[in-house]
């Protein structure tokens, strides 16, 4: 999620003038997005208003939302096991007994990070990783109950995604094997986690999803299909998959029992940044099996799928279920990295019962450094309708909505300046840098938007007028 980027601090917003509507639906909350540039443009008149600036230096919301921090990185974890780790990164908010909610959060953690994920017994998958989840439990009025390691011993963990049965599957962003940057095992899967009790799923890599640069999931609620992106932002680029469980919807450890891995072919599109216009729909998509999942010899965006090859996108990050179809994200392309074409991010939705993918979201340019939109990565469905999109780009950054008519608006602002050399990853006084956001998921009654910054790690708990 968080390579180094160029030194471009420009941001972006929507921007496809004329753009098509694209009916979706999820619990009847959403019916339509997007998109239409002069909305896109009136951002101090969209949403719930100007960001106030917050005179802690912490983060930015619109006049009548608060925001409380739950967790920051280098506090002592509740549960004395170490302190709390580096790198916040994918989160879900999950239903618990006694209208508690467990928050799961992954810490992308390499092998120089600052605070890795400490090693607890029985949930350690390799010694050497520095990555992991640890794991929050509120009360009803939201009050931090508890807080320890839910895995660790893995590496990059970067996003993921919740299941119907209430755990979180958190994906690892790597594909280093045994002996390499000193791991002990072999990397790059996807593991289960149950924040009610991390023990019951331990430390077990589900090696039948495929290894490969993992960034997020999600499952289709109705027929158990998981759908899985790949972040590749070297070429050969990414691949969008679907898991096809022996045991679909079995529940807490079902997918131990194996399956099998496919990769998208969207018919006449070798990669998915050639697709400029919104709108535009692929009938006939196939699915075809993957060589070798485990990438014993060669990486699966490598291997042959035969004569007509396989699709391939730069950064497939955010993938979510919505209604009766999943959405996942392209956060950017470059053709100059080997994309086919430019773009600074492209939200797809694949309708697994037509066969159908269409592009339903296209980011554009903008030069005002206050206004959101570059580099879409974490999303999720917002409890009136439309998204949340969390920004990792360079510069300001922001978590953003785009309503159910097509408006963007910034709803947070993040105030914590990242200091040290002059990059993408940090920044000097005369050009700041800022930690990205991440993470970012709601309440199951919708009350409480929870996020976090990246760098320095930090959860936030924010409250408002969300019906406004």
């Amino acid at each position: 999620m968080s390579e180094i980027r160029g030194a471009s601090t420009r941001r972006q917003v929507l921007a496809r003038t004329g753009a098509l509507g694209a009916g979706i639906a999820f619990s009847g909350a959403l019916s339509e997005l997007f998109t239409d540039t002069a909305a896109a443009r009136n951002l101090g008149h969209t949403g719930y208003g100007p960001l106030v600036p917050d005179p802690h230096g912490l983060l930015d919301l619109p006049k009548g939302f608060r925001y409380r921090v739950l967790s920051r990185e280098g506090d002592r974890l509740r549960s004395g096991e170490g302190p709390v780790p580096s790198n916040h990164d994918g989160m879900t908010a999950l239903p618990g007994r006694q209208g508690r909610i467990h928050l799961v959060r992954n810490h992308e953690n390499r092998q120089d990070a600052k605070l890795p994920v400490p090693t607890v017994e029985g949930l350690t998958y390799d010694p050497a990783g520095k990555g992991g989840c640890t794991a929050l439990t509120l009360d009803s009025a939201g009050k931090v109950l508890s807080e320890r390691v839910a895995i660790a011993g893995t590496a990059v963990n970067c996003a993921g995604g919740p299941t119907p049965w209430r755990t979180w599957l958190t994906c690892e962003e790597t594909e280093d094997r045994a002996g390499t940057n000193g791991y002990t095992k072999d990397h790059g899967f996807i593991f289960e986690v149950d924040p009610s009790d991390p023990r019951r799923t331990g430390a077990v890599p589900l090696t039948a999803m495929g290894r490969f640069q993992h960034e997020a999931i999600a499952v289709d609620p109705h027929r158990g299909i998981v759908y899985e992106t790949e972040d590749a932002f070297l070429k050969p680029f990414g691949l969008f998959y679907r898991f096809l469980p022996e045991k679909p919807l079995g529940g807490v450890g079902s997918l131990r029992a194996g399956g099998r891995l496919q990769a998208m072919r969207v018919p006449g599109v070798a990669d998915l940044s050639s697709v400029r216009e919104t709108g535009a729909a692929f009938d006939g998509i196939e699915w075809v099996d993957v060589p070798d999942p485990l990438a014993a010899e060669t990486p699966i965006r490598l291997q042959d799928f035969g004569p007509k090859g396989i699709t391939h996108a730069q950064k497939l990050e955010g993938c979510y279920w919505g209604g009766r179809c999943v959405y996942f994200v392209s956060s950017y392309a470059r053709g100059a990295e080997g994309s086919a074409a430019d773009h600074y991010g492209q939200i797809w939705r694949y309708d697994p019962a037509r066969r159908r993918l269409t592009l339903v979201i296209v980011f554009g340019p903008d030069t005002d450094v206050q206004l959101p939109g570059e580099s879409p990565d974490n999303i999720c469905l917002a409890p009136g309708g439309g998204l949340m999109v969390c920004e990792d780009g360079n510069g300001a950054q922001h978590v953003y909505g785009v309503t159910r008519g097509g408006e963007v608006y910034a709803l947070a602002r993040g105030r914590q300046a990242i200091a040290s050399a002059a990059t993408a990853a940090g920044g000097t006084a005369e050009e700041p840098e800022w930690g990205e956001f991440a993470g970012v998921t709601f309440s199951p009654d919708g009350r409480t938007m929870y996020v976090n910054c990246y760098k320095p790690g930090t959860t936030f708990a924010v409250t408002g007028p969300w019906g406004r």
